[in-house]
């Protein structure tokens, strides 16, 4: 994995993954870092939430902020107050996970200012090509600069999570590669890493890109 600025920002389309991937990332996170944060900020969906993984944090030392309606049947937009805390404790590395498009990303919005006044921050697209709405790199930009604009942040790298939960092949994984190169160049950013489940890399060995395996969070796939 790349080396992590302190705040790691992961957004996206709707079912892209990136709950599972922000699980990921905070563990690879851990074997480097003293003090690790998961962030969920997420509005939008209430139900895969990094709360599913709150005891496993636990054990790993990595703490939990996520609103404390999440995983309840109360279904109240509430943002935990604790989230200022990513700002205004720098001694944190902190991976945030935003809720899906726009309408999640206006929460980020609030932390916007202070987060581009210290500047060590990346902000990554988590993209499933499978998904509807974001079948073309086009789509999937046009849902960036939805993104972008609700929160007054930019994008900074993309994440490739292509896949079809429990269906996913190597093959599917490969012919995903074109349409992220296409985006890369469409959008102007780097393709930081594809995420692939962890009992598929062997498959994918040699294929010239970097790869992520990734552990599925115990509730759900991808």
């Amino acid at each position: 994995m790349y080396p992590l600025k302190r705040l790691t920002i992961l957004c996206g389309h709707y079912g892209s993954g990136k709950t599972n991937v922000a699980v990921n990332i905070a563990t690879e996170l851990k074997k480097t870092r003293d003090t690790v944060t998961v962030a969920d900020l997420d509005i939008v969906n209430p139900y895969f939430r990094t709360k599913d993984s709150a005891a496993y944090f636990e054990e790993q030392g990595i703490r939990l902020i996520c609103s404390a309606y999440a995983n309840s049947n109360v279904d109240i937009p509430a943002l935990p107050q604790e989230m200022y805390a990513l700002t205004d404790d720098r001694s944190m590395h902190a991976v945030l996970d935003i809720g899906g498009d726009d309408r999640g990303a206006l929460v980020l919005g609030r932390l916007a200012p202070k987060i581009l006044a210290e500047g060590d921050y990346e902000m990554l697209m988590v993209i499933n090509c499978y998904r509807p709405l974001t079948r073309t790199p086009e789509e999937a930009l046009e849902v960036m600069r939805e993104i972008e604009a609700a929160c007054s942040l930019k994008f900074t790298d993309i994440i490739n999570n292509s896949n079809l939960g429990c269906e996913t092949t190597a093959d599917l994984v490969l012919d995903s590669f074109d349409y992220v190169d296409k985006l890369s160049e469409i959008s102007g950013l780097p393709l930081w890493m594809h995420t692939v489940r962890a009992d598929l890399v062997q498959q994918l060995h040699g294929c010239g890109r970097h790869i992520f395996p990734l552990y599925l969070q115990q509730k759900f796939f991808y």
